[in-house]
């Protein structure tokens, strides 16, 4: 692709004062029932800017873009920024490590830094929250409400959502352009018949026909998003439950606007540690898994499954643009300052209203219940198959009673814990594939035991992991 275009997002940008259209006042908020900001003198309403050069089709892209938001991250840049009060005159420093507005000390107005600086701070873009805290707390209460029963006695009898936070997290929005080629095999389900291979047993034998078979398409995929906080990107830490902000995808963001501070007043926002070098194997890793994923409606005719060998995909373009997207986040520190501390998340995705996280459980109340449930499927099995065996007849009532005992738990823990939350971005990344051509040649007739095609690929996600710890 071409050389790198930057496009300045923050053209426009004053830093300073943001007043008001219609009393000038510089107290503006976001009115999170609307989306729009709102003078909170005057209650004004106005609407937000939007992204304009930053979300044109994706098929306008011509090599490689990035928003000045997304530049990667300049260790040496200024986190101290001094502002001068159009109004009075005098000087605020605003330290951007904790916050992008402050309000001067002699006139009260604020003052906002909304021009792009190389630190991670400020992004190209911001997705509003369109969400009140109350609903919020009532999505949260309803998810806590339906996990209580297995919960934690002490997690039971602490329980509140009145501190739940506003929190904007960092991701990267990317566009694509390009042309995928592929090529391995398939195979199709020809007929089957049932062979004898014991005394009292049979095994199914399936006919296949297998092919070498070929795709080509052009591509075009619109705002793929992927965390860039190194410590979320990476998966869960050991002292938290699950990775969350990655679960609560995707966002509606083809509504994101230019980026303004007075979004985030209210609010807490983590910033963007990680370069586009460091995300691109994890980009390029989706960008494929989504890519296949929407051609296995070309593919379906091979029922028993495909085998992607060769998989190659030629950019025509990449947009990258930074973005703040919003979140209200629940936490809850289980056994607080002891080894086995554990930090436990529900979020809510403030767009979608999408809600995920975990529940301390109470062990030994599943287990009780593992063990009678276990018990009484032990005893159904025993009399069903009838009574005065020998020992070698209790096998099967024994296995059947650690099934369900086992399946119990797992389920249950699975519901409570949501360990391996995550966002499906193979089906759920907004994707159009176009001008799909292809073939295949016949390869051989062959009869297995075998369900399915072994080592099929075109159903697997393969999920690429941050491979770094970011710039610290």
């Amino acid at each position: 692709m071409d050389e790198e275009k930057i496009i300045e997002t923050g053209e426009g940008a004053k830093d300073g004062q943001t007043k008001c259209p219609k009393c000038g006042a510089t107290d503006i908020s976001l009115n999170t029932g609307t989306g729009k900001l709102r003078c909170n003198f005057c209650r004004f309403e106005f609407d937000p800017v939007g992204l304009d050069e930053m979300h044109r089709d994706v098929d306008d892209i011509e090599g490689e873009e990035m928003g000045s938001g997304a530049v990667d991250i300049d260790a040496e840049a200024e986190k101290m920024v001094t502002l001068k009060c159009t109004s009075c005159g005098a000087e605020v420093v605003i330290n951007l490590e904790e916050a992008s507005q402050a309000r001067c000390h002699w006139c009260r107005n604020m003052l906002s830094i909304n021009s792009k600086v190389p630190n991670g701070t400020v992004p190209d873009a911001v997705l509003p929250f369109k969400m009140k805290k109350e609903e919020a707390r009532t999505l949260i209460d309803n998810f806590i409400g339906k996990r209580k029963f297995y919960a934690d006695k002490t997690f039971r009898r602490e329980f509140s959502t009145e501190n739940i936070m506003g929190v904007y997290f960092p991701y990267m929005l990317v566009d694509m352009k390009g042309h995928a080629s592929l090529s391995g095999e398939g195979e199709i389900k020809r007929g089957s018949y049932s062979r004898k291979v014991g005394k009292d047993q049979h095994e199914t034998v399936y006919k296949v026909e297998s092919f070498n078979i070929q795709r080509e398409c052009d591509v075009l995929i619109d705002d793929l998003a992927v965390e860039s906080s190194a410590r979320r990107a990476t998966g869960s830490n050991s002292d938290e439950t699950n990775n969350i902000i990655n679960a609560i995808l995707p966002f509606d963001t083809e509504n994101c606007v230019k980026y303004d501070s007075n979004y985030l007043k209210g609010f807490t926002s983590e910033k963007r540690d990680t370069n586009k070098a460091d995300l691109q194997p994890v980009v390029d890793s989706q960008e494929k898994e989504a890519i296949k994923f929407a051609l296995n409606d070309s593919v379906k005719e091979f029922d028993r499954g495909v085998r992607w060998d060769y998989f190659d995909v030629k950019k025509e373009g990449e947009k990258w643009l930074s973005a703040y997207l919003p979140v209200w986040l629940f936490s809850y520190v289980q056994n607080a300052g002891m080894p086995n501390q554990l930090t436990h998340y529900v979020a809510v995705n403030a767009r979608t209203s999408e809600t995920i996280g975990s529940v301390p459980v109470n062990k030994g109340r599943m287990l009780g219940v593992a063990f009678a449930i276990a018990f009484a499927v032990f005893i159904a099995a025993f009399l069903i198959l009838g009574s005065g065996r020998d020992s070698n007849g209790m096998f099967i009532p024994f296995v059947a009673a650690f099934l369900a005992g086992g399946i119990f738990y797992g389920a249950t823990f699975s519901k409570y814990r949501n360990t391996g939350a995550r966002h499906h971005f193979e089906t759920e990344t907004k994707i159009n594939l176009s001008n799909i051509t292809g073939g295949q040649q016949s390869l051989r007739h062959f009869e297995t035991t075998n369900v399915s095609m072994q080592n099929a690929n075109n159903t697997k996600v393969f999920i690429e992991k941050l491979h770094t710890h970011g710039n610290e």
